[in-house]
C-alpha cells in the first residue's frame, strides 16, 4: 500500500509535506535552483567566485557559490537563463560560456528539491553585483590555489561554509 502525500503548510516559495513517517520540505510552483561555479581565468591563475550574505535559518554570513530560483518569475525558465541573470546580478560578471553539469541535491533526508549546478566561464565584470535591494552580497574572488586557507579565515570569523564548497577544496580537505 502506497503511501499518500500530504501537505501541512505551503507558502510562495516552500511546502512542508509528509508521506506515511516522511517529513520535507520542497519548492512549490516547479522552482528549482542554479548554483554556478563561476571560474575567472586569469594569467596568474584560476580564481572562483564566492558570494557571501546573511542567511535568516543560519542567523550568520554564510560563504556560497553564487546562486538563485529558477522559474521564480518566468514559469518555463531554462537554468543557463537563471544562471546568467543570477551570476551577474549576485556578482557582477557576465559569463561567455555557461555549461550544464547536472542535478544534485544536498540535503536529500530532509527537502526534495535539487540544484542545477552549472559551470560559468570566460568571465567579463561588467559591475558591482551585490544582488538586489532585498540582498546584501559581498563579492570575493580567491584564487582557487588559495582557497583552502580563505575558507579556514571565513571560519575563523564564523561564517558558515555551504557545503557545496567542499568540491574546491577537493583532496586537500580529505588529507587533513
Amino acid at each position: 500500500m502506497t503511501d499518500t502525500k500530504r501537505t501541512h503548510w505551503a507558502g510562495n516559495y516552500l511546502a512542508i509535506h509528509q508521506e506515511g513517517r516522511w517529513e520535507y520540505v520542497s519548492r512549490v510552483r516547479g522552482i528549482g535552483a542554479a548554483v554556478l561555479l563561476a571560474i575567472d581565468n586569469d594569467p596568474s591563475g584560476d580564481h572562483v567566485i564566492l558570494v557571501e550574505q546573511y542567511r535568516v535559518p543560519l542567523k550568520a554570513n554564510c560563504l556560497e557559490l553564487p546562486a538563485g530560483l529558477i522559474g521564480d518569475e518566468t514559469a518555463g525558465e531554462k537554468a543557463e537563463t537563471a544562471a546568467a541573470r543570477e551570476l551577474e546580478e549576485e556578482t557582477g560578471y557576465r559569463a561567455g560560456r555557461i555549461e550544464n553539469l547536472g542535478r544534485f541535491c544536498s540535503s536529500p533526508g530532509m527537502t526534495s528539491e535539487m540544484f542545477t549546478l552549472l559551470r560559468a566561464t570566460a568571465l567579463e565584470k561588467v559591475g558591482e553585483g551585490g544582488g538586489t535591494e532585498h540582498e546584501n552580497i559581498t563579492v570575493h574572488r580567491v584564487a582557487l590555489s588559495e582557497i583552502a586557507d580563505f575558507v579556514d579565515t571565513k571560519r575563523g570569523e564564523d561564517c558558515i561554509i555551504d557545503v557545496r564548497i567542499l568540491m574546491l577544496l577537493g583532496a586537500g580537505f580529505l588529507g587533513r
